[in-house]
């Protein structure tokens, strides 16, 4: 991942427990330059991907919050069609405890073998997963059933190169400019040009925190502080706060809550329930508390 590297989030499905034609089940894609990750995979979601900006052969990872339908049905369908386009190379599945068993049963159904490794770990909270540009944590949610909480990190920037000041020094336009941004010193005009010179200081990487289903809970709160993008169950409006936790889930009140908390940058509300077809009163609800509170539309892209 280069230092001006695109992340965007990509919401496959929206909705929760069961689709409707407004909102297909869970999914959310992340997609960093040319690699897509994956969180969640309800049912449908291949089909989602063909209709998006995506690609379901960019997917090498995905994530399972938990092991609920509306979170995992996707997957058999997924990497059939990766196997049909003649993948090769291995996908690689991250999900709570029990996720190796339940997956197996479900994926190799039907006569099912893919050409390609399909890899499964399962983690536990408060595990980091480095990759080369980034990495990923887990933190408990509070759910029904053992679940996962993920947060996308990038790792810290280059700091933003100063065309101006390269030019002003002598540095004239083209590899160099390169070299110096990588962080090496060049010779121009006999004149040694560091890098302190024309870079700025290093960047904080951006950060995508993604709950799946869970009531309010202070580990999210704390994992997701200061993200540029939280996204939070708000399966129901406030004036069902009770069954809601009754059944480990939030309002979008709650999330909302969450994200001011949190101090986050953006909210982005997800898994809907079927019985709202209109969300311009969810939304108002999360907007009162937490002004930069968004309910996206399936397929809806945000760069980040």
């Amino acid at each position: 991942m280069s230092s001006g590297a695109s992340i965007k989030l990509v919401f496959l499905g929206t909705g929760g427990s069961y689709p409707i034609p407004e909102r297909n089940v869970t999914s959310l894609a992340l997609k960093v330059d040319g690699e897509v990750l994956l969180f969640d995979c309800g049912e449908g979601t291949q089909r989602q991907m063909m209709s998006s900006s995506l690609s379901f052969m960019q997917v090498n990872k995905v994530f399972l919050t938990h092991l609920h339908g509306d979170h995992i049905l996707g997957l058999p369908g997924l990497l059939q069609s990766m196997n049909m386009n003649d993948r090769e190379k291995s996908v690689e599945i991250f999900g709570p405890k029990d996720t190796a068993r339940v997956l197996k049963d479900i994926i190799f159904k039907g006569y099912f073998k893919p050409a390609f490794p399909v890899r499964i770990t399962e983690l536990n909270p408060s595990v980091r997963l480095d990759f080369d540009d980034f990495y990923v944590k887990t933190f408990p949610a509070d759910h029904n059933v053992p679940t996962l909480a993920y947060s996308f990190e990038e790792k810290d920037r280059r700091g933003r190169f100063d065309k101006q000041k390269a030019l002003a020094l002598g540095v004239p336009e083209g590899p160099l400019f390169s070299k110096i941004h990588r962080g090496e010193a060049v010779e121009v005009n006999d004149r040694l040009i560091k890098p302190e010179q024309i870079v700025g200081p290093p960047r904080r990487g951006r950060k995508v925190f993604y709950t799946g289903d869970t009531k309010p809970c202070a580990e999210i709160i704390e994992g997701a502080f200061r993200a540029d993008a939280l996204i939070h169950d708000g399966t129901l409006d406030a004036s069902m706060g009770e069954i809601a936790l009754d059944h480990d889930h939030s309002t979008v009140k709650m999330a909302a809550e969450v994200a001011k908390k949190a101090d986050v940058e953006r909210l982005f509300i997800t898994h809907i329930s079927p019985r709202y077809r209109d969300t311009e009163m969810l939304k108002k609800q999360a907007v009162d508390i937490f002004e930069n509170s968004e309910i996206p539309l399936d397929l809806s892209e945000y760069e980040i």
